[in-house]
């Protein structure tokens, strides 16, 4: 982080200097005391469950030089003017305001990625993609909230050409205020699927949302959107630049995949341009034909930057993947794909496309609920039990309330598939050990609140 001073923080959050400290200089944002060092400013979060005003003594005894509060929970005498104490209406909103504040300052372009599925993947190949040419810096973990991402904003510096910023929803209104920090000059949309349906009703509305990505656009910037997604395809506006990319209809798309190849670990494809063969074999070091969707994301931003083909491809080498996102761990006699992160019903069913590419014999799919999925819930985990069916998997090993519709999609009378339901964690990887068969290949999925990384912990332990 550049530095930033008194004078600008109390402009940027509109405070009111209430106790006076001794250093009007800052190069650090934090708003968790535990991680404080010397100098940092403090911002104090409210939620449900906590309340950091009453965190802001802890915070000064860590170091914290200025703290941001919009509640005085402590005597002025024991802060002994040891640190700068500025109040604000709302600290939530003070958080966006200095973030918005510290990027403007900054001469660094941003590429701001939403999607109901795919955020993550797309966000890791646009910075392998770019960092031939740029230095690239992109959102860490899932800081992809109104929290998450000022604080990835904060960690900028003069020295980035390009920031990669990830941005997730529950709610209308939440990319809108994210959108309003960051500014993108580029925004990507993976996809519409049925993600948060259960907050916004229909996919229309989570469209309407995601569309709030581009709320602070221009003739000059660019949306990128994914054209093989039934809801994208058809979208047109004249406000902005407009890319499709796509798979299926090379007629209509700024840029199409032909002559695809899937192996278990990479794949390769032709790119065309306007409908015109560009480039021969461009190879991607991630499985899954969702991720030869995703690369072209990345492609059509390289392009945006002027960038070759080969120097695009000589970028992707460069991929560091997030973990637990389709991770495919060798054991001696079985393979496990970790794909833990998180699931909707687009990822789980590109998480079996994986997987019918994955040298071995027997499918296993460990599989927990999909969340937020409101009145589509039992009949999204349904269809995923008949995709299973459909594409080769042996068995189901299910934990979670929504079992049951994993059961009715995927037993058929006329199949011989095995479906086990489980309690616990625990039971379900007794089950898998008892029924563990030499170059089985077992999928974990769930969303991320099912904690079932822990079966994937428990059978690379397994002596094989």
């Amino acid at each position: 982080m550049e530095v930033i001073t008194l004078k600008e923080v109390l402009e940027a959050v509109e405070g009111k200097l209430v106790i006076k400290g001794e250093t009007e200089e800052y190069n650090s944002v934090s708003t968790d005391t535990r991680k404080i060092q010397k100098g940092d400013i403090f911002i104090a979060l409210k939620g449900e469950n906590f309340n950091g005003n009453k965190f802001t003594i802890n915070a000064i005894e860590s170091g914290a030089s200025l703290c941001i509060v919009d509640e005085i929970c402590f005597k002025s005498e024991d802060v002994l003017n040891k640190s700068y104490i500025v109040k604000v209406k709302d600290t939530g909103k003070a958080l966006l305001d200095l973030a918005r504040y510290y990027k403007n300052k900054l001469n660094i372009k941003v590429i701001a990625i939403t999607g109901s599925t795919g955020k993550t993947s797309t966000k890791d190949l646009v910075a392998a993609t770019l960092s031939n040419n740029f230095k690239v810096f992109k959102t860490e973990g899932n800081f992809n909230n109104e929290i998450g991402l000022p604080l990835m904003v904060f960690k900028l510096d003069k020295s980035y050409d390009i920031a990669v910023l990830e941005m997730g929803m529950n709610h209308f209104g939440e990319i809108h205020r994210m959108a309003e920090v960051a500014n993108p000059d580029i925004a990507i949309i993976t996809n519409i699927g049925i993600s948060h349906i259960e907050n916004l009703g229909s996919r229309e509305n989570i469209l309407k949302a995601k569309l709030e990505i581009t709320d602070f656009f221009g003739k000059d910037n660019l949306l990128i959107l994914n054209g093989d997604n039934d809801i994208l395809s058809t979208y047109k506006n004249n406000d902005y630049k407009l890319y499709n990319i796509s798979t299926i209809d090379k007629s209509n798309s700024s840029f199409f995949a032909e002559n695809i190849n899937l192996s278990e670990k990479d794949g390769s494809f032709d790119i065309f341009e306007q409908g015109e063969n560009k480039y021969k074999d461009f190879k991607i070091p991630v499985p899954g034909k969702h991720n030869v969707l995703n690369s072209l994301l990345a492609i059509a931003c390289g392009k945006y930057f002027g960038m070759s083909y080969d120097e695009m491809q000589n970028g992707m080498k460069n991929l560091k993947s997030t973990s637990m996102r389709l991770d495919i761990i060798k054991k001696e006699s079985f393979t496990i794909i970790n794909d833990c992160y998180n699931a909707s019903p687009d990822s789980m069913k590109a998480a079996i496309d994986v997987m019918k590419n994955v040298d071995g014999k027997r499918k296993i799919l460990v599989l927990g609920d999909m969340l937020e999925l409101g009145k589509e819930s039992f009949n999204a985990h349904k269809s995923i039990g008949e995709y299973a069916r459909k594409n080769g998997v042996e068995v189901i090993i299910a934990i979670g309330k929504f079992s049951n519709a994993y059961k009715e999609g995927f037993i058929s009378s006329e199949d011989k598939k095995y479906f086990k339901q489980c309690e616990t964690r625990e039971e379900a990887f007794k089950y898998i050990e008892n029924i563990l068969q030499k170059r089985d290949i077992i999928l974990v999925k769930a969303s991320r609140s099912m904690r079932l990384e822990k079966i994937v912990d428990k059978l690379k332990n397994i002596n094989s």
